[in-house]
Protein backbone atom coordinates (compact mmCIF):
# COMPACT_ATOMS: atom_id res chain seq x y z
CA UNK A 1 0.00 0.00 0.00
CA UNK A 2 1.51 3.58 -0.95
CA UNK A 3 2.39 5.55 1.64
CA UNK A 4 1.38 9.39 1.60
CA UNK A 5 4.68 10.89 0.71
CA UNK A 6 4.82 8.19 -2.26
CA UNK A 7 1.50 8.79 -3.96
CA UNK A 8 3.01 12.64 -3.78
CA UNK A 9 6.39 11.64 -5.37
CA UNK A 10 4.21 9.83 -7.91
CA UNK A 11 1.92 12.89 -8.49
CA UNK A 12 4.85 14.96 -8.88
CA UNK A 13 6.39 12.68 -11.53
CA UNK A 14 3.47 13.16 -13.35
CA UNK A 15 3.17 16.61 -13.05
CA UNK A 16 6.44 17.29 -14.00
CA UNK A 17 6.07 15.30 -17.10
CA UNK A 18 3.15 16.67 -17.99
CA UNK A 19 2.89 20.31 -17.30
CA UNK A 20 4.28 23.44 -18.21
CA UNK A 21 5.28 25.56 -15.02
CA UNK A 22 3.13 29.05 -14.91
CA UNK A 23 6.69 30.62 -15.94
CA UNK A 24 7.04 28.55 -18.97
CA UNK A 25 3.58 29.50 -20.03
CA UNK A 26 4.22 33.14 -20.02
CA UNK A 27 7.67 32.90 -21.67
CA UNK A 28 5.51 31.38 -24.18
CA UNK A 29 3.47 34.25 -24.60
CA UNK A 30 5.82 36.55 -24.43
CA UNK A 31 7.76 34.84 -27.32
CA UNK A 32 4.65 34.41 -29.55
CA UNK A 33 4.16 38.08 -29.11
CA UNK A 34 7.95 39.35 -30.11
CA UNK A 35 8.27 36.66 -32.72
CA UNK A 36 8.19 38.08 -35.84
CA UNK A 37 9.21 35.00 -38.23
CA UNK A 38 5.79 33.36 -39.02
CA UNK A 39 7.19 30.00 -39.41
CA UNK A 40 9.13 29.86 -36.13
CA UNK A 41 5.84 31.65 -34.32
CA UNK A 42 3.90 28.99 -35.91
CA UNK A 43 5.92 26.51 -33.91
CA UNK A 44 6.02 28.21 -30.75
CA UNK A 45 2.04 27.87 -31.03
CA UNK A 46 2.18 24.58 -31.58
CA UNK A 47 4.42 24.03 -29.15
CA UNK A 48 2.25 25.81 -26.51
CA UNK A 49 -0.97 23.93 -27.96
CA UNK A 50 0.98 20.76 -27.36
CA UNK A 51 1.44 21.59 -23.37
CA UNK A 52 -2.05 22.62 -22.91
CA UNK A 53 -3.19 19.24 -24.64
CA UNK A 54 -0.24 17.37 -22.38
CA UNK A 55 -1.57 18.70 -19.15
CA UNK A 56 -5.50 18.14 -19.85
CA UNK A 57 -4.69 14.68 -20.67
CA UNK A 58 -2.14 13.41 -18.63
CA UNK A 59 0.10 12.70 -21.20
CA UNK A 60 3.92 13.17 -21.67
CA UNK A 61 5.32 16.69 -22.74
CA UNK A 62 7.84 14.64 -24.99
CA UNK A 63 8.38 11.01 -26.29
CA UNK A 64 11.93 11.25 -24.53
CA UNK A 65 9.92 10.99 -21.11
CA UNK A 66 13.27 11.79 -19.33
CA UNK A 67 15.90 10.37 -16.53
CA UNK A 68 14.00 11.34 -13.00
CA UNK A 69 16.44 13.27 -11.17
CA UNK A 70 15.85 14.28 -7.32
CA UNK A 71 16.65 16.72 -5.09
CA UNK A 72 15.37 17.44 -1.67
CA UNK A 73 15.92 20.46 0.96
CA UNK A 74 15.87 19.93 4.45
CA UNK A 75 14.59 22.75 6.88
CA UNK A 76 16.26 23.35 10.30
CA UNK A 77 16.44 20.28 12.98
CA UNK A 78 14.00 18.00 10.42
CA UNK A 79 13.72 14.04 11.70
CA UNK A 80 13.99 12.44 8.50
CA UNK A 81 11.73 8.72 8.64
CA UNK A 82 14.43 6.07 7.94
CA UNK A 83 12.87 5.01 4.41
CA UNK A 84 12.40 8.44 3.22
CA UNK A 85 14.30 7.42 0.44
CA UNK A 86 12.82 4.12 0.00
CA UNK A 87 9.42 5.94 -0.49
CA UNK A 88 10.54 8.43 -3.01
CA UNK A 89 12.17 6.08 -5.09
CA UNK A 90 8.70 3.95 -4.90
CA UNK A 91 6.65 6.86 -5.89
CA UNK A 92 8.91 7.38 -9.07
CA UNK A 93 8.69 4.07 -10.35
CA UNK A 94 4.69 3.93 -9.57
CA UNK A 95 4.87 7.60 -11.53
CA UNK A 96 6.68 6.27 -14.17
CA UNK A 97 4.41 3.19 -14.78
CA UNK A 98 1.43 5.16 -13.94
CA UNK A 99 2.62 8.54 -17.14
CA UNK A 100 4.02 6.06 -18.95
CA UNK A 101 7.19 6.65 -19.48
CA UNK A 102 9.30 5.23 -22.07
CA UNK A 103 11.13 2.06 -21.59
CA UNK A 104 15.22 3.09 -21.56
CA UNK A 105 16.53 1.27 -18.64
CA UNK A 106 19.21 -1.05 -20.42
CA UNK A 107 19.39 -4.80 -18.91
CA UNK A 108 22.73 -6.62 -18.41
CA UNK A 109 25.60 -6.35 -16.25
CA UNK A 110 28.12 -3.47 -16.14
CA UNK A 111 29.59 -4.13 -19.33
CA UNK A 112 26.70 -5.38 -21.32
CA UNK A 113 24.25 -2.10 -20.05
CA UNK A 114 27.58 0.15 -21.76
CA UNK A 115 27.14 -2.33 -25.10
CA UNK A 116 23.31 -2.50 -24.73
CA UNK A 117 23.66 -5.75 -26.10
CA UNK A 118 21.25 -7.55 -23.88
CA UNK A 119 18.01 -4.98 -24.74
CA UNK A 120 16.03 -3.07 -22.32
CA UNK A 121 13.76 -3.69 -20.12
CA UNK A 122 9.98 -3.44 -20.80
CA UNK A 123 9.14 -2.18 -17.22
CA UNK A 124 9.20 2.11 -17.71
CA UNK A 125 9.26 1.54 -13.62
CA UNK A 126 12.73 0.36 -13.40
CA UNK A 127 14.69 3.83 -15.35
CA UNK A 128 16.12 4.34 -11.71
CA UNK A 129 17.06 8.03 -10.78
CA UNK A 130 20.89 9.33 -9.79
CA UNK A 131 21.91 9.50 -6.10
CA UNK A 132 19.41 12.45 -4.70
CA UNK A 133 21.42 15.20 -4.18
CA UNK A 134 20.41 17.36 -0.51
CA UNK A 135 20.58 20.58 0.34
CA UNK A 136 19.82 22.99 3.24
CA UNK A 137 16.39 25.54 3.37
CA UNK A 138 15.34 27.79 5.54
CA UNK A 139 11.47 26.84 6.20
CA UNK A 140 10.64 23.94 8.18
CA UNK A 141 9.64 20.21 6.73
CA UNK A 142 11.02 19.03 3.31
CA UNK A 143 11.03 19.73 -0.30
CA UNK A 144 11.12 17.04 -2.75
CA UNK A 145 12.06 18.42 -6.41
CA UNK A 146 11.97 16.14 -9.32
CA UNK A 147 13.39 16.63 -12.55
CA UNK A 148 12.79 15.27 -15.74
CA UNK A 149 15.84 15.21 -18.13
CA UNK A 150 15.97 14.06 -21.73
CA UNK A 151 18.62 13.12 -23.51
CA UNK A 152 18.86 15.74 -26.68
CA UNK A 153 19.97 18.35 -23.91
CA UNK A 154 22.35 15.40 -22.21
CA UNK A 155 24.29 14.91 -25.76
CA UNK A 156 24.74 18.83 -25.96
CA UNK A 157 25.58 19.96 -22.45
CA UNK A 158 29.40 20.15 -21.55
CA UNK A 159 31.00 20.59 -18.36
CA UNK A 160 34.80 22.49 -18.63
CA UNK A 161 36.77 24.81 -17.40
CA UNK A 162 37.60 28.10 -18.17
CA UNK A 163 40.30 30.33 -17.79
CA UNK A 164 38.19 33.93 -16.34
CA UNK A 165 41.43 36.09 -16.57
CA UNK A 166 39.88 38.07 -13.67
CA UNK A 167 37.07 39.11 -15.99
CA UNK A 168 33.54 37.83 -15.96
CA UNK A 169 33.22 38.99 -19.32
CA UNK A 170 35.88 36.97 -20.81
CA UNK A 171 34.30 34.40 -18.79
CA UNK A 172 30.94 34.11 -20.37
CA UNK A 173 31.84 35.32 -23.86
CA UNK A 174 33.81 31.93 -24.06
CA UNK A 175 30.78 30.03 -22.60
CA UNK A 176 28.11 31.71 -25.19
CA UNK A 177 30.84 31.03 -28.19
CA UNK A 178 30.55 27.22 -27.16
CA UNK A 179 26.31 27.48 -26.30
CA UNK A 180 26.44 29.39 -29.97
CA UNK A 181 28.35 26.02 -31.38
CA UNK A 182 26.05 23.43 -29.54
CA UNK A 183 22.00 25.16 -29.77
CA UNK A 184 21.56 24.56 -33.59
CA UNK A 185 22.06 21.05 -33.13
CA UNK A 186 20.03 20.67 -30.42
CA UNK A 187 17.24 20.57 -32.65
CA UNK A 188 14.46 21.28 -30.26
CA UNK A 189 14.77 25.15 -29.43
CA UNK A 190 13.36 27.38 -28.02
CA UNK A 191 15.35 26.18 -25.48
CA UNK A 192 16.42 27.60 -21.66
CA UNK A 193 20.62 27.37 -21.01
CA UNK A 194 20.71 26.37 -17.10
CA UNK A 195 24.49 26.72 -16.03
CA UNK A 196 26.32 25.76 -12.76
CA UNK A 197 29.92 27.45 -11.89
CA UNK A 198 31.58 25.54 -9.19
CA UNK A 199 35.04 24.67 -8.29
CA UNK A 200 34.95 21.29 -8.78
CA UNK A 201 32.96 19.14 -12.05
CA UNK A 202 30.69 18.18 -9.51
CA UNK A 203 29.95 20.91 -7.71
CA UNK A 204 29.31 22.44 -11.28
CA UNK A 205 26.96 19.90 -12.22
CA UNK A 206 25.13 19.65 -8.89
CA UNK A 207 24.69 23.69 -9.44
CA UNK A 208 23.17 23.11 -12.62
CA UNK A 209 20.44 20.88 -11.38
CA UNK A 210 19.67 23.65 -8.87
CA UNK A 211 19.74 26.53 -11.23
CA UNK A 212 17.10 24.33 -13.09
CA UNK A 213 14.92 23.71 -9.81
CA UNK A 214 15.62 27.53 -8.18
CA UNK A 215 15.07 29.43 -11.22
CA UNK A 216 12.56 31.42 -12.53
CA UNK A 217 11.88 32.73 -16.18
CA UNK A 218 9.61 35.54 -14.67
CA UNK A 219 12.57 36.66 -12.21
CA UNK A 220 15.97 37.27 -14.94
CA UNK A 221 19.65 38.65 -13.70
CA UNK A 222 21.23 40.70 -15.91
CA UNK A 223 23.89 37.96 -16.53
CA UNK A 224 21.02 35.67 -17.45
CA UNK A 225 19.19 38.77 -19.50
CA UNK A 226 22.32 39.01 -21.65
CA UNK A 227 22.73 35.27 -22.19
CA UNK A 228 19.57 35.28 -23.39
CA UNK A 229 19.68 38.23 -25.74
CA UNK A 230 22.99 37.39 -27.25
CA UNK A 231 21.29 33.92 -28.32
CA UNK A 232 18.38 35.65 -29.73
CA UNK A 233 21.03 37.48 -31.91
CA UNK A 234 21.70 33.93 -33.48
CA UNK A 235 18.85 33.99 -35.59
CA UNK A 236 18.60 30.08 -35.16
CA UNK A 237 15.21 30.07 -34.16
CA UNK A 238 12.79 27.86 -32.95
CA UNK A 239 13.21 24.24 -34.46
CA UNK A 240 15.96 26.43 -36.43
CA UNK A 241 13.45 27.85 -38.55
CA UNK A 242 15.63 31.69 -37.79
CA UNK A 243 13.88 34.08 -35.70
CA UNK A 244 14.32 36.19 -32.88
CA UNK A 245 13.45 33.79 -29.98
CA UNK A 246 16.14 31.28 -29.96
CA UNK A 247 16.12 30.73 -26.05
CA UNK A 248 13.17 31.40 -23.40
CA UNK A 249 15.33 32.77 -20.37
CA UNK A 250 18.67 31.62 -18.92
CA UNK A 251 18.88 30.21 -15.45
CA UNK A 252 22.49 30.37 -14.09
CA UNK A 253 23.83 29.29 -10.38
CA UNK A 254 26.86 30.30 -9.26
CA UNK A 255 28.69 28.95 -6.11
CA UNK A 256 32.05 29.59 -4.14
CA UNK A 257 34.79 30.22 -6.04
CA UNK A 258 38.70 29.42 -5.36
CA UNK A 259 41.42 31.32 -5.34
CA UNK A 260 42.91 30.08 -8.90
CA UNK A 261 42.16 31.04 -12.24
CA UNK A 262 40.11 28.67 -13.60
CA UNK A 263 36.19 28.27 -13.23
CA UNK A 264 34.04 25.54 -13.80
CA UNK A 265 31.36 25.82 -15.53
CA UNK A 266 28.68 22.77 -16.33
CA UNK A 267 25.93 24.05 -19.04
CA UNK A 268 23.31 22.35 -19.90
CA UNK A 269 20.53 23.68 -23.21
CA UNK A 270 16.84 22.59 -21.80
CA UNK A 271 15.10 21.79 -24.52
CA UNK A 272 11.62 23.28 -26.00
CA UNK A 273 9.74 21.29 -23.34
CA UNK A 274 12.14 21.81 -20.13
CA UNK A 275 13.41 21.96 -17.72
CA UNK A 276 10.29 19.84 -16.63
CA UNK A 277 10.08 19.96 -12.93
CA UNK A 278 7.45 19.78 -10.16
CA UNK A 279 8.07 20.14 -6.05
CA UNK A 280 6.26 19.01 -3.29
CA UNK A 281 6.67 20.11 0.46
CA UNK A 282 6.43 17.70 3.13
CA UNK A 283 5.21 19.41 6.65
CA UNK A 284 6.56 18.08 9.79
CA UNK A 285 3.43 15.83 10.73
CA UNK A 286 3.86 14.29 7.40
CA UNK A 287 7.45 13.15 8.81
CA UNK A 288 6.53 11.68 11.72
Amino acid sequence: MPTEITTMVKNAVIKASCTFREDQIDAYQKAIQNEENDNARWVLELLQENARIAQENKVPLCDDTGIPHVLIELGPKTELPGDLFNQIEEGITIGLRKLPGRPMAVLGDYIERIEQSKGLDDDPGNVTSPSILVDKMDAEGVKIHVLMLGGGPEIRAHTYHVFHQRDHENFFKEALTWMRSEIPKLGCTPCIPAMGIGRTHFEASSLMLKAMIYGNLNQQSEIEKKITDSLNRSNIGALGLGGSVTALGSMIKIGPQRASGVRIVCMRPCCCVEPRKASIHLTKDLLE
